[in-house]
């Protein structure tokens, strides 16, 4: 098959997200022999028009100039570009920014999408754009052929919504099995003697009912805060909790290696997402050997099961942070069904056979 992925900012990845899933997609495609073009912004990192067997095509993309803006303009080049190409089905990951160009994808080349994890209801979006959000998806199933759900909940809203049927396929992970416990040293840690969280800081991501949480405790532990936070919302929760020496904003580490190994030796891992489907992060904790306390909703439920604790208020996790230790034997169980599930379930190339399925069968399927 010759295959187009688009709505990216292109391979190789060096933003994570729906870039680190075009990346392993393209890779594992072009390796059971699939011709493979992936949508590049000018100003990628890499300028080549080849990486390890994919093909590339850089777009102009203003974003730079003109924020967010932009991303509609590169958007819309992308698919003028496809447009010109042989391709026997389009690939499209997400569809805030393009699919208000969706009338314009090639009306004879199967277009399916992964439509990503309820955009319009973070809280961190104004309700103008919000409203923006929900017209977008709208626009995202309509001017689709077929839909790809990477979680239950998101199948289940697709259909009791817009009455449309998508193909589950989860997202990708990769078990962690060489931590470097002398990482630590540059933090100034100890093996099992911090708890931590790594998130966008948004209100979504329960940020503040956790370090709420953690000045409750008071617990004689490091708690790291790990994610940009050079923002309105971050310069705000610094100053709320400047008083506390406990907590610690890292800011964003971008070195996977890193973050696995923190999440590896950390006490407790707090996951406190409260929208989207399958989450990267979630996964790549699992895969680190991390035991998890996520916020209890739908989305973390269906992942994690019974092999994880969970928090709605700031008292509950303050009563984790006191009341639980990593090394308990009585949590091994969950850290050994969590590492079963990236091998069995979540495993990049498992996912990548389940791409290869759908893309197979939709070929020639215009729904349109």
């Amino acid at each position: 098959m010759k295959i187009a992925i688009i709505g990216t900012r292109g391979i190789p990845n060096h933003y994570g997200g729906f870039e680190q899933c075009a990346e392993y997609l393209a890779l594992g495609l072009v390796k059971k022999g699939h011709e493979v073009l992936v949508y590049n912004s000018h100003n990628h990192p890499y300028q080549k028009n080849e990486w390890n067997g994919v093909n590339l095509r850089h777009c102009y993309d203003p974003e730079y100039k003109l924020g967010t803006a932009g991303q509609f303009i590169y958007d819309l080049n992308c698919i003028l570009d496809v447009r010109k190409r042989k391709c026997d089905v389009i690939l499209q990951l997400g569809y805030t920014s393009g699919s208000v160009w969706g009338w314009l994808l090639p009306k004879k080349v199967v277009v399916t999408t992964n439509m990503d994890g309820l955009e319009w209801k973070r809280t961190k979006y104004s309700n103008k754009v919000r409203k923006f959000l929900q017209w977008a998806e709208k626009l995202g199933v309509k001017y689709s052929d077929h839909l790809i759900s990477d979680s239950i909940g998101i199948q289940d809203y697709l259909k009791q919504k817009y009455n449309a049927d998508s193909t589950f396929i989860a997202y990708g992970a990769t078990l962690f099995e060489e931590p470097v416990e002398s990482t630590l040293k540059s933090y100034g840690l100890s093996s099992y003697q911090y708890d931590m969280l790594i998130a966008r800081l948004e209100p979504e991501n329960s940020i503040e009912i956790i370090l709420d949480g953690v000045v409750k405790a008071a617990v004689d532990r490091p708690f790291l805060v790990i994610g940009k936070h050079e923002t309105i919302y971050g310069n705000y929760l610094k100053e709320k909790y400047a008083a506390f020496g406990q907590i610690r904003f890292i800011g964003g580490i971008y070195n996977i290696a890193i973050l696995n190994s923190l999440r590896y030796y950390s006490n407790i891992y707090f996951h406190g997402h409260t929208v989207g489907g399958t989450n990267p992060s979630l996964l790549e904790a699992m895969a680190s050997n991390s035991l998890i306390c996520a916020n209890d909703n739908p989305f973390n439920r269906y992942i994690l099961g019974e092999d994880a604790i969970y928090f709605n208020d700031l008292d509950q996790v303050a009563d984790h942070l006191t009341g639980l230790k990593y090394q308990e034997g009585r949590y091994q169980v969950m850290l050994k069904a969590n590492s079963d599930k990236i091998t069995n379930i979540y495993d990049w190339q498992l996912i990548v056979d389940q791409y290869e399925k759908h893309l197979s069968e939709v070929k020639g399927v215009l729904n349109r």
